[in-house]
């Protein structure tokens, strides 16, 4: 019944629906007495012919796991929150968020809709299981860094943090995302990592092993909003914007091929592999985030077989 009443809103069947566009007063009558007579491909056809597309909201899953980035849509102009935070919807009515990997079990969304109320929908969250894994050969002032270390480490951080913290109108994130580069998955993400045995943070990213100088791509269009050849934990870093807080992040580069600022379409090379910063080996970290939300690459483009650890 979710699909119907959405498909009447869209439709101009709803006591709310527009009818200042051209032709949906008299469609809507046409479509009132084609309802009567039960012929919905009727119905649609005149709809069509009028020139009128229907918008049709997506609506939210009822559950969703640890680490996912969830997209769905409104009609347009409604307005959504997820907890406290507004989120931006775009023209077509589009939305999105992520998952934390330690994320309650369950997420509250309110959507505003055309009409004023108010309608509250409940995310049940998947808990994940997440492995060790043990990174040994690492440089050891990477693990156990001096002050002075410590402190550039944490001013970098909070530059890459920074960057991710933008909210634009770019659409990125809604296209179907592609690998960066193609090789086996040598690190998943959320995984506990113990750098030379030392406890360290969960992994923020998924690493792809391949060898040095292996051209990255763009994994979606966006812009460039952070660019650093040389920060002390990661490397050659570089940060892409794919719209609504949706960011790219690829780290341990050993080449940069753009500047901050530069527009980046889907699949175009923007660096290549390295092993810069904390890292033992040569590879690709590919992160993805929602601002300061991490999450899993393997939720967005699985893996082929061919790439699985």
């Amino acid at each position: 019944m979710k699909g119907y009443a959405v498909c009447r809103r869209a439709a101009g069947l709803g006591t709310h629906a527009p009818s200042a566009e051209p032709g949906v007063a008299a469609v809507t009558k046409q479509l009132a007495h084609g309802r009567q007579r039960g012929s919905w491909a009727l119905l649609a056809a005149m709809v069509l012919s009028a020139g009128i597309v229907p918008a049709l909201a997506t609506p939210l899953p009822d559950r969703a796991t640890q680490g996912q980035l969830v997209v769905a849509s409104v009609q347009p102009g409604e307005q959504v929150w997820v907890g406290n935070r507004a989120l931006r919807v775009d023209a077509d009515g589009r939305y999105v968020f992520g998952i934390a990997r330690d994320a309650a079990s369950a997420i509250t969304v309110r959507i505003r809709h055309v009409d004023g109320h108010t309608s509250t929908h409940r995310l049940r969250v998947t808990p994940r299981d997440w492995p060790i894994e043990r990174v040994d050969g690492v440089p050891p002032r990477t693990v156990d860094p001096p002050p002075d270390i410590a402190a550039r480490i944490a001013r970098e951080q909070s530059r890459v943090a920074e960057a991710r913290s933008l909210d634009s109108a770019l659409d990125g994130f809604g296209q179907s995302f592609i690998w960066p580069v193609s090789g086996r998955i040598s690190g998943r993400f959320g995984s506990e990592r113990r750098y030379n045995g030392k406890h360290g943070s969960p992994h923020s990213g998924m690493d792809i092993a391949a060898p040095a100088g292996t051209p990255v791509r763009a994994p979606a269009s966006g812009r460039v909003i952070f660019a650093d050849r040389d920060l002390y934990l990661t490397g050659g870093t570089l940060v892409i914007d794919h719209g609504h807080g949706v960011s790219s992040v690829f780290l341990h580069l050993s080449r940069l091929d753009v500047a901050v600022g530069d527009r980046i379409d889907q699949g175009q090379v923007i660096a290549a592999v390295g092993a810069t910063g904390r890292a033992s080996g040569p590879h690709l970290h590919w992160g993805m985030n929602w601002f300061d939300t991490r999450l899993d690459p393997l939720l967005v483009v699985p893996a082929p077989a061919t790439h699985r650890p």
